[in-house]
């Protein structure tokens, strides 16, 4: 497919797609010996190989699976969480059903013996504070160091395969944040317990999409039939990254790119979309999109991702606000959302109108880790 192709509003179908095998895992991106645990048990493995070509992956597995899809007493092994593309719709519904079974949980003994390893190598409050706060309230426990860029022995040089294997030693599930895009696969590859990646560089950020996704069904009612406006650092951003993946699973969605120039959203998603038949569309105009859309999902631009370009940074600094006069557009069902923190990309008394469920959307992000860590570690 010609690249000129990917540069406006597109909707079209691939005549071809990946085959669904164990996990029904592919990544957008191929890569070598994934480990894909069997549905007999943790203890046994196999060696995946994808490999590219063209518009097609071709598969070489010891071993292909059959994958069932989700029905009530037949739910797929899950083992980790690395990226939104290895969900398909039923499993999303069957982890928003564990979710809201947590929404009604304060307390728990049912992870009691368990522990949890943070490792957070960039800043975290919501996400590393959300998924402790789920272990303990499900009855585990949790080891964690903040900042183990330079709190750990990846100050001193160690490779990330060596803190993995160690680290496994001494707990039985691992959240990683990491600075390098790819981080969690490796992680994932390397450890023989469950790994969830928590963020990894301008990657991707899975758990964000699943609270971010469960949060749109809680709020407007429906996933599909939907008009989504992305906002903001759309470049850097793997939050919206993640999202787009996920609302890919969904009928008759439309997506709208909203950003400056600088930051604009990757051409890889945009092929993805397109891939997978989604409508999406590039807009300056944050008023007309505001009062399109069903969701305005307003991120901040992401400083450190600039490095010594600050130019580029205060070029896109502070174009689209989130403020009274977009309110004043949308509709009265929508909601505007955001993953946090944020700085000055949604004025502060946006935040007393009922449509402002950017906090009720943080809150959201305790019970999908809640869930995550029972079926990770418990099963369904």
């Amino acid at each position: 497919m010609a690249a000129t192709s990917l540069l406006s509003s597109c909707c079209m179908h691939m005549g071809t797609a990946p085959p669904k095998m164990a996990a029904n895992y592919l990544s957008s991106q191929p890569f070598d010996h994934l480990k894909l645990r069997s549905f007999g048990g943790p203890e046994s493995s196999e060696k995946l190989k994808l490999l590219h070509k063209g518009d097609e992956f071709l598969c070489r597995v010891a071993q292909v699976e059959r994958v069932p899809s989700f029905s009530v007493g037949q739910k797929f092994q899950l083992d980790y969480v690395i990226e939104a593309q290895q969900f398909d719709r039923d499993t999303l519904g069957a982890i928003f059903e564990v979710a809201r079974n947590m929404e009604n949980i304060e307390r728990s003994q049912i992870l009691k013996g368990y522990l949890m390893a943070t490792l957070f190598y960039e800043p975290s409050t919501r996400t590393r504070l959300s998924f402790e706060s789920a272990m303990k309230r499900l009855g585990g426990e949790v080891l964690t160091t903040e900042n183990a860029r330079e709190f750990s022995s990846a100050a001193k040089g160690e490779t990330l395969e060596d803190t993995i294997r160690t680290v496994e030693g001494y707990s039985d599930i691992i959240v990683m944040r990491h600075f390098e895009s790819g981080a969690a696969k490796r992680a994932a590859v390397t450890a023989g317990i469950p790994v969830i990646n928590a963020g990894d560089g301008p990657g991707e950020h899975p758990t964000q999409a699943l609270l971010d996704v469960y949060t749109i069904e809680r709020e407007i009612g429906k996933l599909d039939g939907i008009k989504v406006g992305l906002v903001g650092d759309l470049a850097n951003g793997r939050t919206v990254r993640s999202l787009a993946y996920l609302l890919a699973k969904y009928k008759d969605v439309k997506i709208y790119f909203v950003s400056p120039e600088v930051v604009k959203m990757k051409d890889d998603i945009k092929y993805y979309l397109t891939s997978k038949g989604v409508e999406w569309e590039e807009s300056g105009d944050l008023m007309e999109v505001a009062s399109k859309c069903d969701v305005v999902y307003q991120t901040r631009i992401q400083k450190e991702r600039f490095g010594e370009r600050f130019d580029l940074y205060e070029e896109a600094r502070g174009k689209y606000i989130v403020n009274q006069d977009v309110l004043n557009v949308m509709q009265k069902h929508a909601v505007v959302m955001h993953p946090l923190p944020r700085l000055d990309e949604i004025t502060v008394d946006v935040d007393d109108d009922p449509r402002a469920a950017y906090f009720r959307q943080a809150k959201n992000g305790l019970y999908i880790r809640m869930a995550l860590l029972k079926v990770l570690l418990l099963g369904w």
